[in-house]
């Protein structure tokens, strides 16, 4: 070792201190193409910094909903002397977080929605709409029905939402429900907006780019608006599967859902494509309509949104080029 050291160090003058560092490292440890080693960590960086990338972004949503849930915070403390003399307390700051999400939606996803005037300005209706990966998308949307229509939509979600920490105040705040009919009719009846995906959770984890609606046989949703009397409005946005995709199609994950019922399947993705929600025409109660029969109406009325809006199987390349250029897909 000696020997090799005393040729790296003097035989030739013109190689640098680092080379010759290299060189006695080299020796030291058993390493004689550290160059070609370091080169390949180098590579392997290259290739899976994107790979990190999508999977991480999925994660910047989630931190954006705590940090609305911390704007609630704070804006609860601001207006506590006032909130005996308020009757609408939290109006402020549910404009407050939709002009936060409307900005996230109009910088990120070029976000536009169609058909907005088909939701009543005053009185209920049931919107049923198409559940992606991430439901971002009905984030856009809600924020768009405070700023443009001055309404709040309550919302139903799965019930593992509510064991999330921290996620309480949001919930209660934006009049989340985890679905109990009863709770769903009496929402509609003192006349709100009710938004709902038959598909919940299931569709989210296991539907994929050719956009399948897997509500299987479920007619609670359609059985509410019999009851209430309301109508329903269809809803899709176009390229929700663009943004964020699941792994929830891997047979590991699938059967971890189907015997836990626990949503873990990764997903990735956070994708700058654009959306454009689309809203179809209402769909009118009909007391002639059994249970089974509307829900079956329904989901034909969301089948006939994402074929007439959606390009199948979707693709991420042409929905990111779809920012620049305003044609959507015809009928």
């Amino acid at each position: 070792m000696s020997n090799g050291n005393e040729s790296c160090l003097l035989g030739n003058g013109s190689i640098g201190f680092i080379s010759c560092m290299i060189c006695i490292w080299e020796e030291w440890t058993g390493l004689g193409h550290l160059e070609d080693y370091l080169s390949y960590l180098e590579y392997l960086v290259w290739v899976f910094t994107p790979l990190a990338i999508v999977f991480i972004l999925p994660f910047l949503i989630v931190i954006l909903v705590y940090i609305s849930i911390l704007i609630l915070h704070i804006y609860k403390r601001k207006i506590q002397l006032r909130e005996a003399y308020s009757n609408n307390l939290w109006d402020g700051a549910r404009k407050t977080l939709a002009t936060l999400w409307d900005g996230h939606g109009a910088i990120w996803h070029g976000y536009e929605i169609h058909g907005l005037e088909k939701i009543p300005d005053e009185g209920p209706a049931l919107i049923v709409y198409y559940h992606g990966a991430i439901p971002i998308d009905y984030y856009y949307f809600l924020a768009n029905l405070i700023i443009q229509k001055g309404r709040t939509c309550h919302s139903v979600a799965d019930h593992f939402l509510f064991k999330v920490p921290g996620f309480k105040l949001l919930l209660e705040v934006f009049s989340v429900i985890h679905g109990p009919q009863e709770e769903c009719v009496k929402a509609l009846r003192n006349g709100h907006l009710l938004g709902i995906s038959p598909g919940g959770v299931r569709e989210a984890l296991l539907s994929d780019e050719t956009y399948p609606l897997i509500w299987g046989k479920r007619k609670g949703f359609a059985q509410v608006a019999i009851d209430s009397k309301v109508p329903i409005i269809p809803m899709f946005t176009q390229n929700v599967r663009e943004g964020f995709r699941s792994l929830g199609t891997l047979r590991f994950f699938r059967w971890l859902y189907e015997r836990f019922r626990f949503p873990c399947a990764p997903v990735y993705g956070g994708f700058p494509v654009k959306f454009r929600t689309f809203l179809g025409d209402p769909i009118p109660y009909d007391p002639r309509l059994t249970a089974a029969e509307l829900a079956e109406k329904v989901q034909e009325a969301v089948q006939a949104l994402i074929d007439q809006h959606q390009k199948i199987p979707g693709n991420i390349l042409r929905a990111l080029l779809e920012r620049f250029h305003k044609r959507t897909k015809e009928a």
